[in-house]
């Protein structure tokens, strides 16, 4: 037997085992890690914050008004309790 041999099932025949022969490289395989996998969390921290002060931002409309109106109602309700002839406030 001699050479190597390519044999799909069993692989490449090298030779009589203890024969220190090396196979020759038949395909040289190369890895790369793309950068999204090695600094998975790039940026992450600055795109937070940002987009937190976007949202509130923007939700700002939504969220004032009413409370400023209960507030208003607050106190306008506050003085007409208060407003009547003959009630003490003690503070």
């Amino acid at each position: 037997m001699g050479g190597n041999l390519n044999d799909p099932k069993n692989g490449y025949w090298l030779g009589v085992p203890g024969a220190f022969v090396r196979a020759s490289p038949q395909r040289v395989v190369t890895y790369v890690r793309s950068p999204n996998r090695l600094r998975p969390l790039a940026g992450c921290l600055h795109a937070a914050i940002f987009n937190v002060a976007r949202r509130c931002r923007q939700q700002a409309l939504y969220v004032v008004p009413p409370f400023i109106v209960a507030y208003v109602a607050l106190l306008w309700a506050d003085e007409r309790q208060y407003s009547y002839a003959g009630d003490i406030v003690d503070f």
